[in-house]
Order: C-alpha cells, then sequence, then structure tokens
C-alpha cells in the first residue's frame, strides 16, 4: 500500500490560491459578468455628464465654477487622454455660462445625473445578486430605495473626496508650497480617489446582494484585488490609448466618449471581478476541503 503524498503547507496554500482564482475565472464567464459590466458602463456614461453640469453649477452659485478645474485635472492621472479632454472642455464650456442659466444646469443635470446612476446602481445590485446566487427577495420598494441610498452615499463620499481636494491645497497655499510639497499633494488627493473606490465596493459587496451575510463573508480580499484590477486597467487603457493610433483611427470623432464608456466598463468589470472572489473564497470557507 503506498504512503500517501506529503505535500509542504505552503505548495497547499498555492495549490488553494490557484484553485480559487480558477474558479473565480471561471464564474466570471458563467454568471456574464462582461454583460453586467457594460450595461453599468452604459449608464455610468449617461449619468457623467449631467453630473458634470450640476457639479459646476453648485460652484457657480456658491463659489468660482471655474475652481472645479482643478478637481477635473485629478482624472488625467485615472481617464484615457480622449475622455479626460472631453470631460475638461465640457467643464470649460459649462464654467463660461451666465449665473442664471447654471441654475437651470443645476436642476436639470441633478435629475439626469441621479436617475442614470441610479439605474446603473441597481443593475450592479442584480449581477451581484447573480454572483452570489441569490433571488432577489427586497421587493420594488426596497430594491429602488437600496439604489437610491447606495447612490446618495457614492454623491456624498464624492463631493467630500472633492471637497477635500479643494480644501487641503488652499489651506497648504497659505505656507507656501514648493513643487515637492504640490507632488505630494497631488498624489495624496489621487490616493483620496483611490479609497473612494474600495471603500464603494467595500459597501456594495456588503449590502448589495438580497440575503443575510454570513458572519465568515469575506469583504477585504475582493475590495483590495477589484482596486488593484482597477488601477492597472485604468492605466493599460490610458497607455494604449496614448500610444497606439489604432483606437484613434478606429473611433475617429467618437473615441473621447468610447473611452469614458470602456474606462466605466472595466470599473464595473473590476467590481464585480471582486465579488466574485469574494463569493468563492466564502464558499471555499464553508465548504473546506476533507483532509
Amino acid at each position: 500500500m503506498r504512503a500517501p503524498r506529503f505535500r509542504h503547507p505552503r505548495l497547499s496554500r498555492l495549490a488553494g490560491l490557484k484553485d480559487i482564482a480558477l474558479a473565480t475565472l471561471r464564474s466570471c464567464a458563467s454568471d456574464r459578468v462582461s454583460l453586467a459590466a457594460a450595461g453599468c458602463a452604459f449608464w455610468a456614461t449617461t449619468a457623467v455628464f449631467p453630473a458634470i453640469s450640476a457639479l459646476v453649477a453648485v460652484y457657480g452659485l456658491v463659489s468660482n465654477p471655474f475652481t472645479v478645474l482643478r478637481q477635473v485635472a485629478l482624472l488625467a492621472d485615472l481617464l484615457p487622454p480622449p475622455a479626460y479632454e472631453l470631460i475638461h472642455e465640457r467643464v470649460l464650456q459649462l464654467a463660461r455660462q451666465p449665473h442664471e442659466r447654471l441654475s437651470w444646469h443645476l436642476a436639470v443635470g441633478i435629475l439626469l445625473a441621479v436617475w442614470s446612476a441610479a439605474t446603473g446602481t441597481k443593475a450592479m445590485l442584480s449581477a451581484l445578486n447573480v454572483v452570489y446566487e441569490v433571488t432577489e427577495t427586497r421587493g420594488i420598494l426596497r430594491f429602488q430605495l437600496t439604489g437610491l441610498a447606495l447612490t446618495g452615499l457614492a454623491v456624498v463620499g464624492a463631493v467630500l473626496a472633492i471637497s477635500g481636494v479643494v480644501l487641503l491645497p488652499a489651506v497648504l497655499a497659505f505656507v507656501g508650497l514648493s513643487r515637492f510639497d504640490l507632488a505630494l499633494v497631488h498624489a495624496f488627493s489621487l490616493s483620496l480617489l483611490v479609497l473612494l473606490f474600495a471603500a464603494a465596493v467595500a459597501l456594495l459587496y456588503r449590502v448589495g446582494p438580497s440575503r443575510e451575510r454570513p458572519a465568515h463573508a469575506p469583504t477585504l480580499p475582493g475590495a483590495g484585488a477589484a482596486t488593484a484590477i482597477w488601477l492597472l486597467a485604468s492605466g493599460a487603457l490610458s497607455f494604449y490609448i496614448s500610444h497606439l493610433s489604432t483606437f484613434g483611427a478606429t473611433y475617429g470623432s467618437l473615441g473621447a466618449v468610447v473611452g469614458i464608456m470602456l474606462w466605466f466598463y472595466i470599473s464595473a468589470y473590476a467590481a464585480l471581478l471582486g465579488a466574485e472572489l469574494n463569493a468563492r473564497l466564502e464558499m471555499k470557507v464553508a465548504n473546506p476541503e476533507p483532509g
């Protein structure tokens, strides 16, 4: 009778991680994560320009609307260049509008942005139900309210992040900033946006699926993986659009809009991929292999 083969614990852990990674990728295909991410990207794209209009209008009513340009500059490190240029140009056009027209932009922009963003959030909630293999049981009203609440929290988080980005340089300006200090402030502001993404994804994993969350359900592994994939994919997309002429030759004047939609697509895909990872880890903990 052959003796059982001894496997080093570290090799066993590596094999377990490999199995989880492969199961996550297989689940992404079977759960149609790509299709769900495309739907979320569509609604996010329809929300972004009304949201910009509302943001510029708010600044125009309480302060100098050109202040928004400093915050938009932060997106240059995350968005593809054509997409950033389109958003920057739109902000500049809105900032030059008279004060009276900004009031209309605020009303219309808020309504359109909230409706589109809430629709995208509800699409994400439905996709999370598929990922965690649960059926929606919250009822129409509760489902709608959950989508609106998460959308509202995302808006509040974005406003707080933008406010921090605005106030920090203003406060430090009184002290006097060197070039190195400005680079540190820029890095801090960018880190704040990354942390906001990670926090939003972690919150989605906790309250998004329609179920009673098990005590052993993981959150941080998926949120960390989603954030890392989001950063890497954003950098790769930006490099592709900036350095390869095939993108501009293919899409022409539509390249900026396509770039925005692709960025939202990889953002939603990264979030759902993290959810798939958490779901597979949760199954692994609930059903450990014997021996």
